[in-house]
């Protein structure tokens, strides 16, 4: 299922966003998409970490990361 949504931009960005498509051999609607999938991403996995975080010890983390070799 998809869905359509009406969407506007600063000139500037779209015309950044069309030669990043172009770039990328990608139409401008499959270059958005995925640009708006990297973003929904990235927020999930810093909303994931950012809870596990909470039980986490920062002081143990920190320890165990300078006794690790280079």
């Amino acid at each position: 299922m998809k869905a359509r949504v009406s969407l506007n931009l600063p000139n500037s960005l779209k015309r950044a966003a069309e030669d990043f498509a172009v770039k990328d051999g990608v139409s401008l609607n499959q270059y958005i998409a995925l640009a708006l999938a990297e973003k929904v991403g990235a927020r999930g996995a810093t909303d994931f970490f950012a809870e596990r975080g909470k039980a986490g010890d920062a002081d143990w983390a920190v320890q165990w990361l300078k006794e690790r070799p280079e």
